[in-house]
């Protein structure tokens, strides 16, 4: 029975949580015994599965009674708002209630620090243990893990959650010090080291489920971008240490979004807080899965992305004396740098070149985007008519393609020549 006063809680705890946006993952498990929740995919809120089914997750805090003053934060102590704390039965039962009405397929839990991280990462240990033991709940719980907390309460939440996240927020030492003097390096890395440590000693289990025995999706975090004075390229250095030392799953960034006043706090200079996001979660995905270096994309020189171009073709242009590059003998490596070509169509290009010719029409057919393609690649020594451009003019060209016609008029070097529909 979800009573009045639990559905209050909800609605207070809810719209606080949600500013973190941690809780995506891509792990997928389903079980054959009779426990509660079969759990196929998740994410923010709501996500879809790999048959196409929508899926949500119900996104709360224990608690927003904080003992902190992180000057970005809306739960801050000084800040005049409604505050409410769930009981661990309490939110539980809501959590089970929710999942037997089919509103969810499973959790997503954050907390304020209520007196202490210990006591508040006991009350999300306590929480985790009913759903797991007491409701049977077997779908999806991204749980947090406190900076400061008792590390053996984090070690037992790994036992019941399918993910833990430890958010790191600011890029830099300086900037956490400044906005956020209550926490340290120090005691955001603490979590994340055993949690890796953990990950990488553990075994799988051998109950019904199959599910292995500590964290099977890993840990995550978040980073916001636009709160401090971090450069594009501070942010991808600090994310390069996080997976390659400390084994993250997956790294978010999150715009900043001004909800407090305070002087140390960056005005807002929409969009682009928005824009810088877009472009981190795809240099993000070229470092995780184009084999693409942090240092490649961005240097101490070049310290911010061009908003108007994507990191894949961004470097392309950069490193244009590398192309165009021959479709029929690249390798796959070779292939995932080429703007226009994805994962699975150069997969595609490898498989079908041992049997077949490729053709241009061929590669459109496998999902190469040549519209973007066209300027880097040649085939069997043949480029695409009207392909051949300088740098510099095809980063005029490729900024805003949607609103230009090329023309067929000569080129000039450093004189892009377009016409503005």
């Amino acid at each position: 029975m979800i009573t009045d006063q639990t559905l209050k809680k909800l609605t207070i705890l809810s719209d606080a949580a949600k500013y973190d946006t941690t809780c995506a993952s891509g792990y997928s498990r389903t079980f054959g015994d009779r426990s509660v929740g079969n759990y196929t995919s998740s994410g923010i809120c709501h996500s879809y599965t790999a048959d196409g089914r929508c899926i949500s997750l119900l996104k709360v805090l224990y608690t927003n009674k904080c003992i902190y003053n992180c000057a970005y934060c809306v739960n801050k102590v000084t800040n005049n708002c409604l505050r409410e704390s769930f009981t661990s039965e309490e939110l539980a039962a809501l959590t089970y209630e929710f999942y037997r009405r089919n509103y969810i397929s499973g959790l997503f839990l954050s907390s304020a620090i209520e007196n202490t991280p210990t006591q508040t990462q006991q009350n999300i240990y306590r929480t985790l243990y009913l759903l797991r033991k007491k409701y049977a709940f077997k779908g999806y719980i991204h749980a947090k893990a406190l900076p400061g907390a008792d590390l053996s309460l984090i070690e037992a939440c790994g036992y019941l959650a399918d993910r833990m996240s430890v958010n790191i927020e600011l890029a830099t030492r300086e900037n956490l010090r400044m906005l956020a003097p209550q926490k340290s390096f120090e005691s955001i890395a603490a979590p994340m080291q055993l949690l890796h440590h953990r990950l990488q000693s553990s075994l799988p289990s051998y109950d019904k489920s199959n599910r292995p025995a500590f964290l099977p999706a890993g840990q995550s975090t978040q980073m916001i971008v636009g709160l401090g004075n971090e450069s594009d390229y501070q942010i991808l250095r600090t994310a390069k240490y996080l997976y390659q030392s400390l084994g993250l799953s997956r790294i978010t960034y999150s715009a900043y979004i001004p909800v407090n006043e305070n002087s140390l706090l960056p005005a807002l200079n929409a969009p682009i807080p928005l824009k810088r996001e877009n472009r981190l979660f795809q240099a993000d995905w070229l470092m995780r899965y184009y084999f693409f270096d942090a240092d490649e994309l961005l240097n101490a020189q070049e310290p911010f992305f061009d908003l108007g171009i994507d990191p894949k073709t961004d470097w392309a242009l950069r490193n244009y004396d590398l192309f165009p590059v021959e479709i029929s003998k690249a390798s796959y490596t070779t292939l995932l740098r080429i703007p226009g070509i994805g994962r699975r169509s150069a997969a595609r290009i490898i498989h079908f070149r041992k049997e077949g010719t490729l053709t241009f029409d061929t590669l459109k057919r496998m999902g190469v985007v040549l519209k973007r393609a066209r300027y880097f690649i040649v085939l069997y020594g043949q480029r695409m008519p009207y392909s051949d451009f300088y740098a510099e003019d095809l980063r005029f060209i490729l900024r805003d393609s949607s609103a230009q016609q090329l023309s067929f008029f000569p080129m000039q070097k450093g004189v892009p020549h377009v016409y503005h529909l």
